[in-house]
């Protein structure tokens, strides 16, 4: 297992299951499995609709609640400093905990800029009384870091946001190191350039590439595994969805073999700049209006 130290002194796993697209039915059964496996880092969100599954999940794991570190999102519609304060009780009564170790904005939804700073101040408050123990955001491109930065007080600990050896966002990597936060890589593995989605038809599989599975066949290890530990190796958290049992062993199964510089430095190559999920700059109003359940 490997920790990073948030920038408030919030240590965190680096390596957490993630459950999006986790059918409700199959979310309760992968937490206890991953928690089984040695996962102690567990991602959702309101707009996943399975947080009450991943508090069951965790409770049926038998883990102590101190022992597992729980990160949740706040969803577009509930932005806005008493909204962002009602969507921390939704959150923490569906997932049946008292605090939340990790709470983040999900979208950075530019053209709501004003709604979207009253809910990062009412994070503030929340981790100001101890109801989170650290606060960020997901998303979030350097133009609306900047712009986040110039109106609130606390620097997100977390940015979570697409990021795989197709998409690395070196630009996005840069500016959040400048300020001592930690990127997270959703998609670690590259899942949304092979899963069905409205985002573009010619997305290649990094699964399938060459130099990834060169460089697995030497460690002995899967194109997935080798993904996992470019991410950890290069000081990110990484946050892989799965909820087969094999697959979730197999995504925790990273810390026994090291990549060499150069083995780095061809997956870091493999960049195209492309990105493959949606532009976090897009309005998408019907979407970020869903509404999020009170129960």
């Amino acid at each position: 297992m490997i920790d990073l130290t948030l920038n408030n002194g919030v240590t965190m796993p680096a390596l957490g299951l993630g459950v999006f697209q986790s059918a409700p039915e199959e979310t309760a059964a992968a937490v206890a499995e991953a928690l089984r496996v040695g996962y102690r880092h567990i991602d959702t969100a309101a707009a996943y609709r399975n947080e009450r599954e991943v508090g069951e999940g965790i409770r049926r794991s038998g883990i102590p609640r101190d022992e597992v570190f729980v990160e949740t999102k706040v969803w577009v519609s509930d932005y806005g400093y008493d909204k962002t304060l009602h969507a921390f009780e939704k959150a923490t009564g569906k997932l049946g905990i008292d605090t939340l170790d990790l709470f983040i904005l999900h979208q950075p939804a530019p053209a709501r800029i004003d709604s979207v700073i009253a809910a990062y101040q009412a994070l503030e408050t929340l981790l100001a009384d101890g109801r989170v123990r650290a606060i960020g955001v997901s998303n979030f491109m350097p133009p609306h870091l900047e712009r986040l930065r110039q109106e609130t007080d606390v620097v997100p600990a977390v940015n979570q946001v697409e990021l795989h050896p197709y998409f690395a966002q070196p630009d996005v990597q840069r500016a959040d190191a400048a300020h001592g936060i930690v990127t997270q890589a959703w998609s670690p593995i590259g899942g949304i350039t092979f899963y069905p989605g409205p985002w573009g038809d010619e997305r290649r599989n990094v699964m399938q590439d060459p130099t990834i599975a060169a460089i697995a066949e030497r460690h002995g290890k899967s194109p997935a595994q080798v993904m996992l530990r470019w991410h950890l190796q290069e000081g990110r958290s990484a946050i892989p969805k799965s909820t087969n049992p094999g697959r979730i062993a197999e995504n925790f199964d990273v810390f026994d073999f090291a990549l060499e510089a150069d083995e780095l430095a061809q997956l870091d190559a493999l960049d195209t700049g492309v990105r493959s999920g949606p532009d976090p700059d897009a309005p998408r109003d019907e979407f970020f209006d869903r509404v999020i359940d009170e129960a």
